[in-house]
């Protein structure tokens, strides 16, 4: 009996031993638990100061957040909300506004730095007007971001008049895949454009940032805009589409595409007509200038060639169009058409233009602000109006001394002149043109918005000045003819255009000191009486 009781004793004490055992491993376990627990919670990587430090150092401004959480389960990471960035100077307004700002890794990426995404709720970006000293130094980070998430962000660009509302862009989503100072990152973004009021979607690459020359950061991708409405540069109107790409750095990024406005119109004239272009361009990103290399655009029978620019004003205001446009072989009747609300052009013919075009900022309506200086041709010209055409036919057959006037043939040639355009109001310098038996140069004005016409001139005929009119007017110069005939070139006298496009007035004006400034004008070989070729 006593050995048995012995033998259990022991055997209690062995297991006494065991269970003490037993718990001072859990206990050292726990410990060492706990500290590695506390060491990792002041080591883990989304504490607010290292977060905070990163967010400043991308953004190169000073952040202020309202509230700042971690989270551990499903994944690490942390949110911060009500965040106000402040950059340089800008001390009036945030360079960003994040309502919730969401950050996310894994547990294996945490040892390489690499966050799963970041979203950004009710977002707000505003940027300074170009050229306005601001600039930007960044300080590269360690961190690569697998996705950057902006859904419902607002992107605004300042601009240099105080009295006027940012460019504002609403983006409905923007999409950034692998963000990093490793290598370029890759986007798609989809925003409405304020002017003009539009759909756009862009996608491509973009990166690394170069930190010592921004303007040298290389950028590419394609792009396309839906539905932008014209009308909102008072004046002209259509729904605009366009598709192209893009690609360089950003001080030049080489842009190529193609626009289609079905329906394009300029409002005065309320013709709906089809305008094509196929255009290649550069863009100064770091200032917002552009620089139209070549643009081809197609309308009707006319094809005009453009170059120039769209950058800042001389005096650092808003942006002004400088540009050259060529017309070879194109349609006076398909240029005219645009500007007038009858049915028909005034005039139809073939037509050759050059010319500088000026398009300065402002509310302005178009026809109002658009400078315009150049020269013109056309050739083979004829008057849709029938009351217009006839007086063209009138003047011709007395000038060349015949009496019937129905000939169909008759057909305005050699119109060529000088023009510049302000103010709505077209001024010619050299306005010449000759029809068969006769050649005219005249000066004067015509309104764009009014249809008034103003010219005076000159008027060689091959015959007896009696023989372009009748009436009273050619029993009076009847009576003059024996003072002309000393000349040898033909007869000049001085005749105006007047009156309105609607109802214009042809007539003789002797007693107009105007017209008799202009110097006499060159016969052509219409003037000899003889039939354009057909």
């Amino acid at each position: 009996m006593s050995s048995v009781a012995s033998q259990s004793a022991e055997s209690i004490e062995t297991r006494r031993t065991q269970v003490r055992r037993t718990m001072l491993s859990l206990v050292v376990a726990a410990a060492a638990l706990c500290s590695v627990l506390l060491l990792w919670v002041e080591l883990w990587p989304f504490q607010q100061k290292p977060v905070v430090q990163n967010l400043e150092e991308a953004s190169d401004s000073k952040l202020r957040l309202r509230a700042f959480y971690r989270t551990y389960f499903p994944s690490p990471g942390c949110v911060l909300e009500g965040l106000e960035f402040n950059h340089g100077s800008n001390t009036s307004k945030p360079l960003i506004t994040i309502e919730k700002l969401i950050i996310r890794g894994s547990y294996f990426g945490m040892a390489s730095r690499r966050l799963t995404s970041i979203t950004a709720e009710n977002m707000h970006v505003f940027i300074p007007p170009f050229g306005s000293g601001e600039t930007f130094h960044t300080t590269p980070s360690k961190i690569t971001i697998d996705e950057i998430v902006a859904n419902a962000a607002v992107l605004e660009f300042a601009l240099h008049e105080p009295d006027k509302q940012p460019l504002r862009f609403e983006i409905h989503k923007a999409l950034l895949r692998d963000v990093g100072w490793k290598g370029a990152l890759s986007y798609r973004v989809k925003v409405h454009s304020p002017e003009p009021p539009g759909e756009i979607t862009v996608s491509g690459t973009f990166g690394v940032w170069n930190i010592n020359d921004p303007g040298q950061t290389p950028v590419s991708g394609e792009y396309k805009f839906d539905q932008a409405d014209l009308s909102v540069y008072h004046g002209i109107a259509g729904l605009l589409s366009s598709a192209g790409k893009f690609g360089g750095m950003l001080a030049h990024i080489d842009i190529a595409g193609s626009t289609d406005t079905p329906d394009f119109e300029v409002q005065s004239g309320g013709h709906r007509v089809q305008l094509t272009t196929e255009f290649s361009a550069y863009v100064d990103a770091t200032n917002g200038d552009t620089f139209l290399k070549q643009v081809d655009a197609h309308f009707g029978r006319t094809h005009v060639v453009a170059e120039g620019s769209i950058k800042e004003s001389p005096g650092g205001q808003s942006k002004t169009a400088l540009i050259d446009l060529r017309v070879r072989n194109g349609r006076i009747e398909d240029i005219l058409g645009l500007f007038v609300k009858a049915k028909r052009a005034p005039m139809s013919g073939s037509v050759t233009l050059q010319a500088r075009t000026e398009i300065p900022p402002g509310e302005r309506p178009f026809l109002e602000k658009v400078k315009l200086r150049g020269g013109f041709g056309v050739g083979a010209g004829s008057f849709s109006k029938l009351d217009t055409q006839e007086n063209v036919n009138k003047l011709s057959a007395g000038a060349g001394g015949e009496k019937d006037a129905s000939d169909p043939e008759t057909v305005l040639t050699d119109l060529t002149g000088q023009v510049a355009l302000e103010d709505g109001t077209a001024r010619f310098s050299d306005l010449s043109f000759g029809v068969p038996g006769a050649a005219s140069r005249v000066h004067g004005t015509y309104s764009l918005i009014s249809h008034k016409i103003d010219l005076h001139g000159q008027l060689q005929v091959d015959t007896k000045i009696s023989n372009t009119t009748g009436g009273a007017k050619a029993i009076l110069l009847k009576m003059m003819d024996p003072f002309f005939k000393k000349k040898r070139k033909g007869e000049v006298l001085p005749v105006r255009i007047s009156g309105t496009y609607e109802h214009p007035s042809f007539g003789l004006d002797l007693d107009d000191r105007d017209a008799q400034k202009v110097s006499a004008p060159t016969p052509s070989p219409m003037a000899s009486g003889r039939k354009p070729n057909h």
